[in-house]
């Protein structure tokens, strides 16, 4: 039997039972293979575009005996299914940017699609905002640390062509303790469920990203460059609205 990494079991723990899976970049197909070997799902793709690690999954489902359950194919993003084929997908270990562009150049197989379980290793916002706009709703996140690393599990679901407004909501500006106003820009960019309960996992994460915005702004203060000073301006005024946030939820934290 398989056995996965804390990330990899958090986000085979968010596959529905019963599911036709599309695991999307599946380098070793151990998600697909983990899932089958506990029955949660009746049918994957194992998708991976690179020759080494698509080798290495055919072997693993071969020699798992799940060739029937799972097929491994080779190909770019979403393009290894067909519309209707499955009904959920996972995708994991890239930026967001990259994971957005893959969801929209798949737009069309996400036809009977009704989860999305996604974790990007950077650009969590890019990802968030790309649902927002494709009418996708943001069910839950989590946050998690291993070998050092931070990462974070954003599950999506399918809803009405109505609902957007139920959608935009979770993005709506807020109020939070002491009068700290939190826009839609800082909330895709940190998280609506996330900042509801910041865990210490969620602070380390943002006091380590805070360094590197800083390291940003210095950089383009030190350019003449007016475009340069302009932009310094802007990473200091993201830096001022994530401390405030940040110092906010420290004070009301359990």
């Amino acid at each position: 039997m398989v056995k996965l990494s804390k990330r990899l079991q958090m986000i085979a723990d968010r596959v529905p039972a019963g599911s036709k899976l599309a695991d999307i970049g599946s380098d070793h197909a151990l998600l697909p293979t983990y899932l089958a070997q506990r029955g949660v799902i009746v049918f994957a793709v194992a998708g991976e575009v690179n020759p080494g690690p698509y080798e290495a999954a055919k072997r693993q489902v071969l020699e798992s005996g799940l060739a029937k359950t799972i097929s491994v194919r080779s190909g770019d993003g979403l393009a290894v299914i067909e519309a209707g084929e499955v009904n959920v997908i996972t995708i994991a270990g890239m930026g967001g940017s990259l994971m957005a562009s893959i969801l929209d150049a798949g737009k069309s197989k996400l036809q009977g699609v009704t989860h999305l379980v996604l974790q990007p290793n950077v650009g969590e916002d890019h990802v968030r905002r790309w649902l927002l706009e494709q009418g996708w709703k943001l069910e839950s996140e989590a946050i998690l640390e291993e070998d050092g690393k931070i990462y974070e599990i954003l599950t999506a679901v399918s809803v009405a062509e109505d609902a957007n407004e139920s959608l935009n909501e979770l993005y709506a500006e807020r109020l939070l303790p002491s009068n700290i106003k939190i826009n839609t820009n800082r909330l895709l960019q940190l998280g609506p469920y996330l900042i509801n309960e910041p865990s210490e996992v969620w602070f380390r994460k943002w006091e380590s990203e805070l360094k590197k915005l800083e390291m940003i702004e210095g950089q383009l203060k030190r350019s003449d460059a007016e475009a340069s000073k302009l932009k310094a301006e802007q990473v200091g005024q993201e830096i001022r609205e994530i401390r405030e946030v940040l110092a906010c939820l420290q004070k009301v934290k359990p």
